[in-house]
């Protein structure tokens, strides 16, 4: 009989059993996480980790691949399915796996490609200087208006005019607002450019009927598979038919060798939750607890970022009230509420110590939490913002929550094994 982790390996599996505890006792509001189910969990964690399997289904370069392709091909037809696409990757390991071979795929290195500034709300890959993006091809930035914080498309097809740039790439890690599909396709067919959407942070929403969807507008969509689409961490990759040899060439053996078979499997799962009617209920919930959460932030006095939202996240200007970002997530942290300091647009601190913090409901929404629950949790917020060098009004913070989370257990077998 095998032993159990906590005898092979005490260490790690006291780390697995400690972050199970943190995860089920406090308030997971990092708006790029979630909780996937237990089935997705045991997918993820099945004997397919044992299995190489580069190539694609009918055409792997390793013998033994017959139940691996049982799962990637379910995987691939239950995106096409959710999604309306023609065509899905889902061998990128990651969104900035799924990113780099999209660009591999319709563009070559100098390229000129136009993303949002990461400052503003986009993401490392859509052109920053430290990123595989900013190294490979020459990038050039579109941005949010001063006065509403909502990007400027006039600023956008002003720049695409004047650089010509090869892909001009949409999406965000920050941007709380709904995106012109429609507006970003008109300016990538002026200029003759590709136009790419990456829709990791909104993809469950989209999904569940809650966010209009990018895919019949861009010629590739990628997104991660882990945040609204409630899935293991991963990516994918969806397009037309005419796309389709060049961006799986990209993939293999362009970018990666062979899949995580597991994490396919995993994929798999998850695609079919996401198909059970359950989740449209799920996604419009999210939205809802977003607004909510939002408009109890600012009757406490805080100002969001372009005013409100439109989908899973927000941006709240601590600094205005003299607090640094990292101040905030760090007392937020001691009161058992996990945000991330963020970068606001047109801010004038470091990345390091921001003006904001950027928060979501995602994971919240999981665990069934409703408009009550956000509607407490924005006092909370602020009484522990107010209140951040008292580490007992912390602590009593903390335990309120904690009895909150009592209320929506997490994987409560998994809290009771050490």
């Amino acid at each position: 009989m095998p032993l159990p982790l906590a005898q092979v390996d005490p260490e790690v599996a006291a780390a697995i059993h400690n972050e199970t505890l943190r995860q089920h006792e406090g308030l997971e509001m990092i708006a790029s996480e979630n909780f996937v189910s237990e089935a997705v969990l045991e997918a993820a964690g099945s004997v397919f980790t044992n299995k190489y399997a580069e190539g694609y289904p009918g055409r792997r370069y390793y013998g033994g691949c017959e139940f691996a392709d049982v799962v990637e091909n379910l995987a691939r037809d239950r995106a096409k399915q959710i999604f309306g696409a023609e065509h899905a990757n889902v061998q990128p390991h990651s969104g900035s796996q799924a990113n780099a071979a999209a660009y591999a795929a319709i563009i070559a290195p100098g390229d000129t490609i136009l993303g949002l500034d990461l400052a503003h709300g986009g993401h490392l890959t859509h052109g920053h200087k430290l990123s595989f993006a900013g190294r490979l091809y020459k990038t050039t930035f579109y941005h949010v208006r001063k006065d509403t914080e909502t990007i400027d498309y006039d600023e956008m097809e002003a720049v695409a005019v004047k650089e010509q740039p090869k892909m001009i790439i949409g999406g965000a890690s920050a941007y709380p607002r709904l995106w012109d599909f429609e507006r970003m396709r008109a300016i990538a067919d002026k200029v003759g450019a590709k136009y790419v959407f990456d829709m990791a942070h909104i993809a469950g929403l989209v999904a569940g009927g809650a966010h209009s969807s990018p895919v019949p507008h861009a010629h590739i969509t990628t997104t991660t598979t882990h945040k609204t689409l409630r899935g293991p961490r991963s990516g994918l990759i969806l397009s037309s038919k005419e796309l389709a040899q060049a961006i799986d060439r990209a993939v293999f053996p362009g970018e990666q060798g062979g899949p995580l078979v597991h994490i396919v499997a995993a994929k798999a799962v998850a695609f079919g939750e996401v198909m059970k009617p359950d989740f449209r209920e799920y996604a419009a919930q999210i939205v809802a607890n977003a607004k909510v959460l939002a408009e109890a932030l600012q009757a406490a006095g805080y100002r969001l970022v372009s005013g409100g939202t439109d989908n899973h996240l927000m941006l709240v200007d601590v600094f205005e009230k003299g607090i640094l970002g990292s101040e905030a997530e760090a007392a937020l942290g001691k009161a058992g509420i996990t945000v991330n300091k963020n970068s606001i647009p047109w801010d004038t601190n470091p990345p390091m110590k921001p003006s904001g913090i950027r928060v979501g409901t995602p994971a919240l929404t999981t665990r069934g939490m409703k408009e009550s629950e956000m509607r407490q949790i924005g006092a909370w917020i602020a009484q522990a913002l107010e209140q951040r060098g008292d580490d007992a009004a912390l602590a009593r913070i903390r335990g309120e929550v904690a009895e909150l989370c009592e209320h929506f257990p997490l994987y409560a077998w998994r809290r009771q094994s050490a």
